[in-house]
């Protein structure tokens, strides 16, 4: 069996379609949470995920889009959340606030969170993976992080597919992963984008321009 695994999405319609197009035929997609925040397009993403029927677990700007609060979050999150209240319909704010904080999969073989198993809000660096992080699952997914990294265990695999909308690990390429249950494999990915059309659409959507100037810089 074979999954597309994707993650922090961030409102990127640009990087999300890249990412669906090269991706490989799959049994099922799984969304590890944040498809809002950021970029200008929370509507198209959402509508995407849901027409694709892919299990979704809830993100931190997820979250924080349906209850209006976000603590911390920089000026740039900040507006990101502020623009997607704006621009969701209801019926898409209703699916963001139904999405759980974790799923477990596929018969228990594929757990789904989005920070940590026991903390949706902490980033689980990659220098924290462990095969003490798996609870019986052959494989967990997590986000949050924006980098992308899997290890392999004898117990099962800790996988962060990377950021499809903002990555954060000094590659600008959209980022996804293909995990083979079968064969216990990770096939790491990553794909160019117009990340300039990014760019342009934020600045018309008003949105501050340090948000597209980052995409390039993979940061």
């Amino acid at each position: 069996m074979k999954i597309g695994v994707i993650s922090d999405v961030h409102g990127n319609i640009v990087a999300l379609d890249a990412v669906l197009e090269d991706m490989p035929d799959v049994d099922e997609l799984v969304c590890a949470g944040d498809v809002v925040g950021y970029n200008p397009w929370p509507g198209e993403c959402v509508d995407t995920i849901r027409d694709a029927d892919a299990p979704t677990i809830e993100g931190n700007h997820d979250r924080a889009v349906v209850t209006g609060q976000y603590p911390g979050f920089n000026d740039m999150a900040a507006a990101g959340v502020e623009y997607a209240r704006e621009q969701l319909t209801d019926e898409q704010i209703e699916w963001l606030a139904a999405l759980p904080t974790e799923r477990t999969l596929f018969g228990g073989r594929v757990k789904l969170v989005h920070g940590h198993p026991d903390d949706p809000d902490h980033y689980t660096r990659p220098s924290e993976f462990s095969p003490d992080l798996l609870g019986g699952e052959d494989v967990l997914i997590m986000g949050h992080t924006h980098v992308q990294h899997h290890e392999i265990y004898d117990d099962g695999i800790v996988l962060n597919p990377g950021s499809v909308g903002q990555p954060r690990d000094r590659d600008h390429r959209a980022a996804y992963s293909i995990v083979d249950l079968d064969e216990r494999t990770v096939d790491e990915r990553r794909v160019e984008y117009d990340t300039d059309a990014v760019i342009h659409e934020v600045v018309e959507a008003g949105l501050p321009q340090q948000i597209g100037f980052r995409l390039t810089q993979g940061r």
